[in-house]
């Protein structure tokens, strides 16, 4: 690969000339591309969902748990993934890892049932992504150091949010006008190209080391995320912590303590994790193998930055997955449409963390993280302050462009104050260790708030329903043993059925239902931005530990090495001395 030779930082020179050409680049041109494949794939999944169930004969909330597995997949793969790059060149690592998932993709657009797709989208293409993020960003900690650095991440963030933006267009105008498969077999030629710049611009680099694999920490990392995750699967259909329905295996009762089987798959994923972690210190006690060194936990401002990351996936997770939604199922919009109303907060989120990269000689990068997240929850204020019936796509353009500023001024300094606080002979681990929090993140945000979404639909419907045909109302128990009720026969009966039986009402009959249905649909969104809300508070409480760093400005000279265990020393200094751990900050 190509490095930055020169310890230096050049805060002057342009992104062209010189010793900064394509070529100096390149590195960063790939792990953007790789990048946006990813959001690519994730972002034309969330508006083509409606159409998905339709084709494949299924329903959204299957469709949220083969998201919500993908990211279980990747998350639980990719921190004993990025073991491989010790000793395994990154460039054929690449070019292997782009192979597996063009099988993935390929498979997921030619699916022709539920399965198919939920073996091609979630299972194939999670593990490839798995392997493919840690290398994303270890080739910006690799290649690049102060500014640059800098650059190449808010770079990526801003290719990341072409994805965001394009995706919902892409995927919605084909979705439209023609299959929703096309997105998905489109991302093969995508892969196509980033190998032809693989192969083109970097080099290889051999490495003589070797796997040194930490079994008992990859065990128990992979059981507790899939412990996590897994309850949050079963919690949309079984209850977070009081059942809605039982669960019944070769005809026993499994209600340990009348309690939802969920909350003990969490619990239980959640004991395996605290177990992982003291793992990982008795390895590190007797000098073996880890799959996480705990030197890299124990730094402040790396912790507080992953926490914050994770947090943040709540509620973005809850964003795409559930707005798309919204805006075909209540607003009857096509999934172009659905898009255009996506435009503003994609193309704001790009522009930002694009100009944004150097605004750390200015202020803290703790304060910008802060200020992003106050945007972002003003933003969501804003739209459930609108939520209704009566909404349009251009009055939805200042709050999404207020979330999109936030989200812009949030990713690119957290994923650099980060990332820049280990030592580099760790980005491995440390890129594994955020992604896989991340992606935790968005699975358990996507498995809650869809939960809230339909259990609030549902509930709306039943007593919008029951006062319809007796004029009176119901109690919140019965209430929600109805809307248990009703959720099955809807999943347990196929398109036509549903169709039968509507067209066998009277037109008064169809008309009433069908506003029941649209403003309960009205109202659950409403409850989803509330969440969503409490998780950017939640966020912004996580941030609040980060290292407050004073502004950087000027040009300071790169170190040439740096202690494996160097951590922030205090919360006046931590991000000057994160930076110092090799991150070449300016």
């Amino acid at each position: 690969m190509s490095t930055a030779t020169n310890p230096a930082d050049e805060e002057g020179s342009a992104l062209g000339g010189g010793r900064k050409g394509f070529r100096y680049w390149a590195p960063a041109v790939v792990a953007a591309s790789s990048m946006f494949l990813g959001v690519l794939d994730s972002s034309m999944m969330n508006v083509a969902v409606p159409a998905i169930a339709r084709d494949l004969d299924t329903s959204v909330s299957a469709l949220q748990g083969a998201i919500a597995v993908y990211s279980m997949v990747m998350a639980a793969l990719i921190i004993p993934g990025g073991s491989l790059r010790a000793a395994i060149d990154t460039k054929r690592l690449l070019v292997a890892t782009l192979a597996v998932y063009s099988v993935g993709t390929l498979l997921a657009g030619f699916s022709w049932s539920m399965a198919v797709l939920f073996l091609g989208w979630s299972v194939i293409e999670g593990m490839a992504a798995a392997l493919l993020l840690p290398i994303t960003y270890s080739l910006i900690v690799e290649n690049y150091r102060g500014s640059d650095r800098a650059r190449a991440f808010g770079a990526v963030g801003g290719v990341t949010a072409v994805g965001v933006a394009v995706g919902p267009m892409i995927g919605g105008t084909l979705t439209t006008y023609a299959s929703w498969r096309w997105g998905l077999i489109g991302e093969f030629f995508v892969v196509l190209g980033i190998v032809a710049l693989t192969l083109r611009y970097l080099e290889s680099n051999p490495s003589d080391g070797r796997i040194r694999l930490d079994v008992g920490g990859t065990v128990l990392s992979i059981l507790g995320i899939v412990g996590v995750i897994g309850g949050s699967l079963l919690a949309g259909h079984y209850g977070w912590v009081r059942p809605l329905r039982p669960l019944v295996v070769e005809g026993a009762l499994v209600q340990p303590l009348g309690l939802s089987p969920a909350i003990w798959c969490i619990g239980l994923g959640a004991a395996l994790l605290v177990l992982f972690v003291q793992w990982e210190l008795r390895q590190e006690r007797r000098d073996r193998p880890t799959l996480v060194p705990p030197t890299v936990l124990r730094n402040r401002t790396f912790a507080a930055g992953i926490s914050t990351f994770a947090s943040e996936s709540l509620f973005l997770s809850g964003f795409m997955f559930t707005v798309p939604v919204f805006l075909q199922s209540a607003l009857g919009l096509s999934a172009f449409d659905s898009g255009v109303a996506l435009l503003p907060f994609s193309v704001a989120t790009l522009v930002v963390a694009v100009v944004s990269t150097g605004w750390r000689r200015y202020a803290a990068q703790k304060r910008i993280v802060q200020a992003g997240l106050v945007l972002i929850g003003a933003g969501m204020l804003l739209l459930l302050g609108q939520t209704g019936l009566d909404q349009t796509v251009s009055g939805m353009i200042l709050p999404m462009s207020v979330i999109g500023i936030g989200l812009g001024l949030f990713t690119g300094q957290l994923v650099d104050l980060t990332m820049s606080a280990v030592p580099e002979s760790y980005s491995d681990v440390s890129s594994g260790v955020i992604n896989s929090l991340s992606q935790l993140g968005y699975a358990f945000g996507t498995a809650v708030v869809g939960s809230i979404q339909l259990a609030a639909f549902y509930s709306d419907v039943v007593a919008g329903a029951t006062l319809l045909s007796n004029g009176t109302a119901v109690t919140g128990e019965e209430r929600r043993q109805l809307a248990v009720k009703l959720e099955d026969a809807v999943e347990t009966t196929t398109q036509a059925q549903q169709q039968a039986f509507v067209n066998g009402l009277s037109p008064d009959v169809q008309r009433q239902l069908t506003e029941i249905i649209r403003e309960a649909m009205v109202s659950a969104q409403r409850s989803v931005f509330v969440v969503l809300v409490l998780f950017v508070l939640v966020t912004l409480l996580a941030s609040s530990f980060l290292t407050l760093s004073k502004p950087r400005r000027g040009r300071t000279r790169e170190p040439s090495a740096a202690p494996r265990d160097a951590e922030p020393e205090s919360a006046s200094d931590g991000g000057e001395s994160g930076s110092r751990s090799g991150s070449g900050g300016e």
